[in-house]
């Protein structure tokens, strides 16, 4: 990642995208409007925030249990000459939202997403039949948190 120093503006355009981002075809002119800057300015800047990494996606985000998805965090002990495979696999599935290696017996952690509970359960099987490693299925018995937004002004 490069090193990148953030000033006021950027960080009152990081606010606004985080929590506010205007659904609009010009969206950078209204951020520029509300910052009063240029919409070339607002546009530049994201981009530099981006090609730096600080912002990594940019995108809506659904409640998915609202528009009828069911999701479960998933982990799985993989030896570590099948990692690279087991990871390819996991990855290449549209409903996994996260993958994350860690240091555990469970070393490989990932979220999966589905139109309905059998198809979450079809990928996980899939997953689990061509590379040969199971799958610990830990669906949430309850939401506790859904929204982390960081403030960035001082």
């Amino acid at each position: 990642m490069t090193e990148m120093t953030l000033d006021t503006m950027d960080r009152r355009i990081l606010d606004i995208i985080q929590t506010d981002f205007p659904l609009e075809s010009r969206p950078y002119a209204i951020i520029a409007e509300r910052l009063g800057i240029t919409e070339q300015e607002a546009l530049d800047r994201v981009n530099a925030l981006r090609k730096s990494r600080l912002i990594r996606r940019l995108g809506a985000n659904f409640q998915s249990a609202k528009l009828g998805f069911r999701s479960t965090l998933c982990a799985a002990k993989v030896p570590e000459d099948k990692l690279d495979a087991f990871i390819a696999e996991v990855n290449q599935h549209v409903g996994v939202t996260h993958n994350y290696l860690r240091r555990h017996a469970y070393n490989v952690w990932f979220s999966a997403i589905g139109p309905s509970w059998e198809a979450v359960c079809a990928m996980l099987d899939d997953i689990t039949a061509k590379t040969g490693i199971p799958i610990l299925n830990l669906p949430a018995t309850k939401l506790y948190k859904i929204r982390v937004d960081f403030q960035m002004e001082e």
